[in-house]
């Protein structure tokens, strides 16, 4: 499996779950709406410590933005 895809759906899922838009996610993560979306779609490659910062920002652990799909 694409660690970008997984890392996007789980963002999505989450960001979905918690009632935000990519906007606020945004707003609250310190990243571009465009960023954002990029990731959501898999497109973006993001560092440990992006996944660390927007687990922070969905409140989260990092770890449910790399855990695979049940």
């Amino acid at each position: 499996m694409d660690m970008r895809q997984l890392v996007g759906r789980n963002v999505i899922r989450i960001r979905l779950k918690k009632g935000l838009t990519q906007e606020q996610l945004a707003e609250v993560s310190g990243f571009s709406q465009q960023y954002i979306s990029g990731l959501e779609k898999g497109r973006r490659n993001p560092t440990i410590v992006t996944i660390y910062e927007l687990a922070l920002a969905l409140g989260v652990s990092h770890m449910d933005l790399v855990r695979p799909d049940k």
